[in-house]
This record gives C-alpha cells, sequence and structure tokens, in this order.
C-alpha cells in the first residue's frame, strides 16, 4: 500500500481539500466547550496563509489528498507566536490524515519526507510539538527516533509535549 502514497509539495489548486483534509484529522480532538477551538481549526484549514511561509507537503492516495504536514525551514507561519527558529532547525507542525485515509503509513510518509527535506537543506534537527491526546502521534514519533524535549503550557494553558529528531542521524526516508 505505501507504494500508493504521493507525497509531494501542495499546489494552490489544493490549498481548499488538503485544509479540510487536515482539519478533519484534528476534529476528534476538539474538547468540548473549549474556546478557540474552531478558530485553530480554520488556521489549520487555511493552506493558503501558510504555503508562502512555510513548505506545506501533501499526502495524495489514489488521486486524493489524504492529508498535510507544513514544515517550517527558514521562519516561523505566525512570527512571533514562538522563538524564531534556530539556524540548524526545521520544525514540523500541523501534521494530520483525515481519518478515513489512517493505517496506510500516510503520516510516518509525511513526516519521512520532512526529515528528507530537512536534510537536504542543511538543517541538523527537525523540532516538533504535539498534544498529550496525540497518542498515535508521539508513538510515531518515538519509532522515528524522535526524543521528548520537555513540556510547556500554551498560553491558552494547552500542554504541548516537544520532541526533537538529530536529521543527520536519522534513517533516511525509503520509498
Amino acid at each position: 500500500m505505501v507504494d500508493e502514497i504521493e507525497i509531494r509539495p501542495v499546489r494552490g489548486s489544493e490549498y481548499e481539500a488538503a485544509g479540510e483534509a487536515t482539519a478533519r484529522a484534528y476534529r476528534e480532538f476538539v474538547a468540548p466547550g473549549r474556546s478557540g477551538f474552531e478558530a485553530y481549526l480554520a488556521r489549520i484549514a487555511d493552506i493558503g496563509a501558510r504555503a508562502d511561509r512555510a513548505t506545506v507537503l501533501v499526502a495524495v492516495v489514489d488521486g486524493v489528498i489524504a492529508g498535510s504536514a507544513t514544515l517550517e525551514l527558514e521562519q516561523r507561519v505566525t512570527p512571533g507566536t514562538a522563538e524564531p527558529l534556530a539556524p540548524d532547525e526545521a520544525h514540523l507542525r500541523m501534521l494530520g490524515v483525515s481519518p478515513e485515509q489512517r493505517g496506510r503509513g500516510v503520516a510516518r510518509r509525511l513526516v519521512m519526507a520532512c526529515i528528507a527535506l530537512a536534510r537536504a537543506r542543511g538543517k541538523r534537527r527537525l523540532t516538533l510539538e504535539t498534544t498529550p491526546i496525540m497518542i498515535a502521534a508521539q508513538r510515531l514519533y518515538a519509532t522515528l527516533g524522535f526524543t521528548s524535549t520537555g513540556e510547556r503550557r500554551a498560553p491558552d494553558g494547552t500542554v504541548l509535549l516537544g520532541y526533537s529528531l538529530d536529521v543527520e542521524s536519522a534513517a533516511p526516508a525509503s520509498r
């Protein structure tokens, strides 16, 4: 099944479909009564707002966009909301695979493509943050060699778990 997955940069004509697939991936994590989450889902869905500041990769399965990943290589998608990227750092954000496409290795392929791209751009490490409720994501990152860098609280109180990977020692991406 892995060979059916195409990973490539998003095209302008695909922003809406890619955004919808990625937002569907996050919808299950909406906490009842949690204000601001709908606005966050709208930000996740707005691929066009970040495509000029970061690299957005899509996974295409049988002609359908299954998910996406945003890779900050030179700058943050939203400057001022986090520390600037270190010169040797790339940062993975908004990785999501629509629920109906899960179990095919799509997320793994997206992360591996981000690792390869970070390495190709001369970055030494790939960082990311996730939340405690995203157990499958944590397992994926562990199997790919990411190590925990601890946790922090976002301004809205959300606990974020940090991870980092030395991209030079990470296994090369395979098809």
